[in-house]
């Protein structure tokens, strides 16, 4: 969907100049490419219909200020619209409870529940810094009984054992009892999926959502699934009282129309989005942040927050004073700040977050393009590696027979040691020109930036 959003509002705001206003006349192109972009993104019709409707009525009539052009103040319309039927904002989780809050994950098989509770425990670990509890209902798969031990672990957090000749319910009520004896501040519940809703699992999980009377019931929806999503969003909402849904595989090559179609379906908030298959590969939902990636520009904030959240402060002060003191910047530097960025979510990752006119050609890439690229900088790390300490330290030794040695032991051509080298000037220059702020300071440049593309 954010391409082919982005894509067709990105020429109506070349098309739409010299009017004054939004009129009934040329608003019915732009909302024509809006409505093809979200069809071909897979939201339902009815959420099309609505979604078109109120842009329509919004749009129309609305002066045109300052410098923009009624294609500019159409994506602004757009924009607030979307963030709306997201949910506008954040939509935190519940706890306010007598200890243990249950929280039940429910969801179709291969949505992602288990991987996702193991994600919330950590959340709830590190950012509300409670002691968690997890336990797996689900009695027909062992393995997926197993693979939460392990991803529990992994979190940090304490598992509570269940086997599968065990029922559901009594494994749930001896976890809330574990739970409340040894003072958990939150019990997270993996429930049962099906490869396809079945009026038993809708009555297991009725029966578990009575027994727990959890304070939150979260909806577990693959963000690829499309319009399958919105039959499984209205089964389960029968159902259960659903309190808010977690979106995975935002990362995938999917059309997005997931996060449009379940909100209205299901009235239910979005809460989280699994943005990886890492363990912290969660992030709180933010609607408006949300929106503005879908529409091109960028989520700056959130990259803010990931350079905080994984970029070492004190290294990079150090980084900092040296080149700016020595105007030195070395090999080792360069393996460093591509660290940097692996940690962050690697290059899609940074490119996700970027304002299309920042991201430029390499925001248009495909999935296999991209993935060529995650390689490369592999490679970029395998060469370096390769090199001893004195060369990293001293690039200007790297004369043919030392990179032919180099090539030899990364599994690489000396060309790709070459280019690698070229690309580590031209960060050097890059460097130096910013006084060795690298990708601190780069960030905190792109934080201040306000209303990119006049789009805001």
């Amino acid at each position: 969907m954010a391409s082919a959003l982005t894509d067709r509002l990105s020429r109506l705001v070349k098309t739409m100049r010299g009017s004054a206003r939004i009129t009934d006349e040329n608003v019915q192109d732009m909302l024509r490419e809006v409505r093809m972009a979200l069809l071909e993104a897979d939201v339902a019709l009815p959420v099309v219909r609505d979604f078109i409707a109120r842009v329509k009525d919004r749009a129309l009539g609305a002066e045109v200020s300052g410098s923009l052009s009624p294609g500019q103040a159409f994506v602004g319309v757009v924009d607030r619209e979307l963030a709306a039927t997201m949910g506008e904002g954040v939509a935190d989780l519940d706890l306010k409870a007598q200890p243990p809050a249950v929280i039940l994950m429910a969801g179709l098989q291969g949505a992602g529940k288990t991987t996702t509770t193991a994600k919330l425990a950590k959340h709830l670990i590190e950012k509300r810094k409670k002691k968690v509890l997890t336990v797996s209902a689900d009695v027909y798969r062992p393995a997926a009984i197993e693979q939460l031990k392990t991803v529990t672990r992994q979190a940090g957090a304490e598992w509570f054992p269940s086997s599968a000749s065990d029922a559901p319910v009594a494994i749930a009520r001896a976890a809330l009892e574990h739970a409340r004896t040894h003072y958990f501040d939150v019990l997270l519940v993996d429930t049962a999926g099906r490869l396809a809703i079945d009026e038993k699992l809708m009555a297991e999980i009725r029966e578990l959502h009575a027994a727990l009377k959890p304070v939150e019931t979260l909806f577990v929806v693959d963000a690829m699934q499309g319009q399958d999503a919105v039959n499984t969003a209205k089964a389960f909402k029968e159902a259960l009282p659903l309190t808010g849904i977690v979106l995975t595989k935002m990362d995938g090559d999917s059309r997005g129309g997931a996060a449009l179609s379940v909100r209205a379906i299901t009235g239910a908030p979005i809460k989280f989005a699994g943005t990886s298959e890492k363990l912290d590969g969660l992030e709180v939902f933010d609607a408006k942040r949300h929106a503005g990636r879908i529409l091109g520009m960028g989520d700056i904030v959130g990259l803010v927050q990931e350079v905080e959240k994984n970029v070492d402060v004190a290294a990079a002060q150090k980084l900092a004073d040296k080149v700016r003191a020595t105007g030195s910047f070395d090999l080792n530097d360069f393996l460093s700040q591509i660290s940097q960025m692996k940690k962050m979510g690697g290059l899609g990752g940074l490119l996700d977050k970027l304002p299309s006119q920042l991201s430029g050609r390499a925001a248009q890439l495909g999935p296999a393009e991209m993935n060529r690229a995650e390689r490369d900088v592999r490679r970029m790390e395998g060469i370096i590696c390769s090199m001893t300490p004195l060369e990293r330290r001293k690039p200007e030794l790297l004369k043919a027979t030392r990179k032919r040695r180099i090539a030899s032991g990364a599994g690489v051509q000396v060309q790709e040691v070459n280019r690698l080298l070229n690309q580590f000037e031209q960060m050097r220059d890059v460097m130096k020109k910013m006084k060795g702020g690298g990708m601190m300071k780069m960030m905190k440049r792109m934080g201040g930036m306000k209303g990119l593309g006049g789009m805001r």
